[in-house]
């Protein structure tokens, strides 16, 4: 005999007046009347070529055979509803990597809680692997268009087309100096566009050289592509240059450097994470990008309009 789906649906019933202790006490719980219950058991004996009970005025009884084939199918049933149950969990259970990139020096931000992130990530979905890259912007973006990465997070000067992005949060961008440059002892009230034009401005080919749009300067002085060369360059007190607050705050404290002209040259650089529309269905992506945004909505982080660069005065 093959076994096919309506076999099973004969088996169940089966199962069920068996266990209830006949027709009319299965009633209920397979919600049939007696003549349709009489007749799919018709049915399964037929199929079977077995009695499988009997019911008269003695009452309901299994046959020998009745009683062979309800334990049969009880370990049949029994293994479908494991199956049925490991299925499920494989379906459920993530697996694979989740490449991801992020530019450098985040880790100072408080508004960018990814080590949350990652905490909740790894409880989640324990056999996920977890690669991480850190590029300039640019590249991460090429590197999602290209499917090399499947999130890329940063501030990106730079659109890719065809990308999704959700805004994450604003990042606040001061124009350094170090304490050893002409301008670190100088007043706010006395220092401008003009004046700090004077003076070499390091420009973040990351950034698209906007630096020098700014201050409309054709041909920088120094040229870097990460955050730290650029804080050096600015520590060394021949520079001046760009660098997010979060990442400035131990040496500004310490007095190492120093915000010049917040209120004229301040910009705020909108966070994004980037992905490719169809990564976004990806089941390891969507749980990244549902935990990320829960992270930021716990921690009272709310996106903001970026500043566009202010035209020189």
């Amino acid at each position: 005999m093959h076994v096919d789906t309506t076999d099973l649906r004969l088996l169940r019933i089966f199962l069920t007046i068996a266990e209830s202790g006949g027709f009319a006490a299965a009633q209920g719980e397979l919600n049939l009347s007696l003549p349709t219950i009489s007749s799919h058991m018709a049915t399964l004996e037929s199929r079977l070529g077995l009695t499988l009970c009997r019911r008269g005025r003695g009452g309901f009884a299994l046959t020998t055979e009745g009683n062979a084939v309800y334990e049969e199918a009880r370990h049949l049933f029994q293994a479908l509803d494991r199956f049925e149950q490991r299925a499920r969990a494989l379906r459920n259970r993530l697996s694979g990597t989740l490449t991801l990139g992020v530019v450098d020096n985040t880790i100072t931000d408080p508004n960018l809680p990814l080590e949350a992130v990652f905490a909740r990530f790894a409880q989640e979905a324990p056999e996920v692997v977890v690669s991480i890259t850190t590029r300039p912007p640019s590249e991460l973006l090429r590197d999602v268009v290209s499917r090399q990465l499947q999130i890329a997070i940063g501030s990106f000067p730079r659109i890719a087309l065809g990308l999704d992005y959700t805004d994450l949060h604003t990042e606040r961008q001061n124009l350094y100096c170090g304490r050893r440059h002409p301008l670190f002892d100088t007043d706010d009230a006395d220092i401008t566009v003009e004046l700090a034009r004077e003076h070499r401005i390091v420009a973040r080919s990351y950034w698209g050289m906007r630096d020098m749009k700014l201050f409309a300067i054709a041909a920088p002085r120094a040229v870097v592509s990460d955050m730290e060369s650029t804080a050096r360059l600015i520590l060394s007190g021949a520079y001046l240059g760009y660098l997010p607050d979060h990442y400035a705050a131990a040496d500004t404290a310490a007095g190492r450097l120093r915000p010049i002209r917040p209120d004229l040259f301040g910009v705020k650089a909108l966070f994004q994470a980037a992905t490719a529309p169809e990564a976004r269905e990806e089941p390891i992506v969507a749980l990244f990008l549902n935990l990320l945004a829960a992270e930021m909505r716990g921690a009272g982080v709310s996106p903001a309009a970026a500043s566009p660069p202010r035209p020189a005065q």
